[in-house]
C-alpha cells in the first residue's frame, strides 16, 4: 500500500516538556523585555547574565533549544539610539552567548541577528534585541521542512538552569 501526500490522518509528537509553554501565564500587551530588564529575578524571566547597560535572555519561544536574545536594559527601538556602552555589553553578551551555547548545547554554528521592524519579522518591535540561534549540522531536517514543524528537544528550565551554572564557571563580569 503506497502512502498519500498529504496523510489523512495527523500522527503525534510526544513532547511532554512543551507544558512549560501552555502552562505559563500569556499576558498580551505586557512588556516582558523591559520587566526582565528592572527585575532582580533573574530566573523568573530568564535572564542568564547581566551586563552594565544590557543583559542576556531565554527566548521563551526559540526557535531552536538555547536561542538566546541580548537586549539592552533600557527601551530602545532603533540602532541609531544605542548608546556606546550598549553595542559594548550587547558585543559581548552575544560572544559570551555563543561560548555558552558551544558547551551547553554543542552548538555547531550560530544564526545572529537583528529584526528591526514588523516588516523584518519581528515579534518586539519596540525593543531592539540581537537574537543568538544556536545550529547542528543536519538540524534543518524534513519536519521543518515538509511538516512545517520544529521540534525543541529541551525544556526551558533544566536548560536555564545549565546555562546559569555555566556561566557561573565561566565568570562571565
Amino acid at each position: 500500500m503506497t502512502e498519500q501526500f498529504p496523510k489523512q490522518t495527523i500522527e503525534s509528537l510526544w513532547a511532554p516538556w512543551r507544558v512549560e509553554y501552555f502552562q505559563a501565564e500569556h499576558r498580551s500587551g505586557v512588556d516582558f523585555l523591559s520587566e526582565a530588564a528592572a527585575s532582580s529575578d533573574d530566573a523568573a524571566h530568564f535572564v542568564v547574565a547581566r551586563r552594565p547597560t544590557a543583559f542576556l535572555v531565554m527566548n521563551k519561544y526559540p526557535y531552536s533549544a538555547g536561542h538566546l536574545m541580548a537586549v539592552p536594559c533600557r527601551k530602545v527601538v532603533k540602532m541609531s539610539e544605542v548608546t556606546e556602552d550598549e553595542i559594548l555589553d550587547l558585543w559581548r553578551l552575544s560572544a559570551h552567548a555563543q561560548r555558552l551555547l558551544e558547551i551547553a548545547v554543542k552548538a555547531q554554528g550560530f544564526n545572529i541577528g537583528w529584526n528591526l521592524g514588523k516588516a523584518s519579522g519581528a515579534g518586539v518591535e519596540d525593543h531592539l534585541h540581537i537574537h543568538i540561534v544556536p545550529r547542528w549540522v543536519g538540524d534543518s531536517n524534513f519536519i521543518a521542512v515538509v511538516g512545517g514543524t520544529r521540534i525543541i528537544p529541551e525544556g526551558l528550565m533544566p536548560l536555564y538552569d545549565r546555562l546559569v551554572a555555566i556561566d557561573r564557571e565561566l565568570n562571565f563580569s
